[in-house]
């Protein structure tokens, strides 16, 4: 089973999370969270952990006990790993794909109104092709953008994979001889996301859950 979930901020409820969650996690990641300036980014960092424990506890409730380490491309991972996460925000959601099928990547993306053709160069010429003859070239790009981000952060490797040295094709990306699998989560109109694992997953085994901060029974169990 895959479950994706997510929770938008709110300024309004930022004192309560801090005050009721932040001291439940390790001491070095209450410093990172403190060590933001700005409310959005500490929130949306907090959220994005609190999603991860809410999302593994359908799984087993051991988690809650469990740390989250860090591969040396800074891939956060549970040691025993019975189940494999990913996280990404933009703008203000915040979205956690926690699953026991294969290592997952996810990326979400807020759909700005930028050059594209800035981006030109991280992208394959067969992509740039689509995107360039699409009848909407920003969701057309934006479409590219979140699935290659969601494959790389799904290798471990990062941004040390060049976006350019791989393509997208009807779904798909290979790298070093290893398969990903696309597949967009519909969550927001603003927004566009991508889930990339490396088994192909059925419709009927993604679950889709939004988490509401100013509900504490979301949260709590």
């Amino acid at each position: 089973m895959t479950y994706i979930l997510y929770s938008f901020i709110s300024e309004n409820n930022h004192k309560k999370l801090m005050q009721e969650f932040l001291l439940r996690f390790p001491l070095d990641f209450q410093k990172k969270i403190m060590s933001y300036r700005r409310w959005q980014d500490a929130q949306l960092s907090l959220l994005g952990r609190i999603l991860l424990y809410k999302g593994a506890d359908n799984f087993s409730k051991k988690y809650k006990k469990a740390n989250v380490k860090y591969n040396k491309y800074k891939k956060p991972y549970f040691e025993e790993d019975k189940i494999y996460f990913n996280i990404s925000h933009s703008g203000e959601i915040v979205v956690c794909a926690v699953t026991d099928v294969s290592d997952i990547g996810i990326d979400i993306e807020l759909q700005c109104d930028i050059q594209i053709e800035d981006f030109q160069l991280q992208m394959t010429k067969g992509e740039w092709a689509k995107i360039f003859t699409s009848i909407n070239k920003l969701d057309s790009f934006y479409g590219y953008w979140t699935q290659k981000e969601a494959v790389i952060k799904n290798s471990g490797k990062g941004l040390s994979v060049p976006l350019k040295s791989f393509e997208i094709l009807e779904n798909v990306a290979i790298i070093e001889g290893k398969t990903f699998f696309l597949k967009e989560i519909k969550l927001h109109e603003k927004y566009k996301c991508h889930i990339a694992t490396c088994t192909l997953l059925d419709e009927t085994s993604i679950k889709i859950l939004e988490l509401d901060p100013s509900n504490d029974h979301a949260y709590l169990s």
